[in-house]
């Protein structure tokens, strides 16, 4: 499954970028997140508590920024599991300068298994889309 989108905020792409990847502010974004812990070199163990449809539960996993490139780029790598089934993906985050502010184009693939693979992947890939949009809006909050 593929997910993008593209999220313009009103400061310079050196703030955007910094807030981006600030473990604390991450974690206060992140929806569903009820852990958010260091790992070193840019991983983090993640505990979150999700739904999609009837199907709902915590998830585990790790999540680990690579490739930063500041202010420029970074990419997101995710594994996680629960009850529910399992999520993989990386996502491409992309920061420019547009005017007097910033775009930050996103474009990433999952993987899903399990019971939650079963609600069909264009319910999964709204879920998706639905969480993104709801992180980059508190991610505007915190700018």
């Amino acid at each position: 499954m593929e997910l993008k989108g593209s999220y313009q905020f009103d400061a310079l792409p050196e703030r955007v970028f910094a807030v981006m990847t600030d473990p604390e502010v991450v974690s206060s974004c992140l929806p569903g997140c009820e852990k958010f812990e260091a790992l070193g070199g840019g991983k983090y163990r993640v505990e979150l508590s999700m739904g999609v449809a009837a199907i709902t539960g915590r998830y585990e996993g790790t999540v680990e920024l690579r490739d930063l490139q500041p202010p420029a780029s970074y990419r997101l790598v995710v594994d996680g599991k629960g009850k529910p089934g399992f999520v993989k993906g990386t996502g491409d985050v992309a920061l420019a300068a547009d005017g007097t502010g910033t775009r930050v184009d996103v474009k990433g693939t999952a993987q899903v298994g399990g019971a939650i693979a079963r609600v069909g992947q264009r319910l999964i890939g709204g879920v998706g889309k639905m969480m993104m949009d709801k992180f980059f809006a508190e991610i505007r909050e915190k700018l």
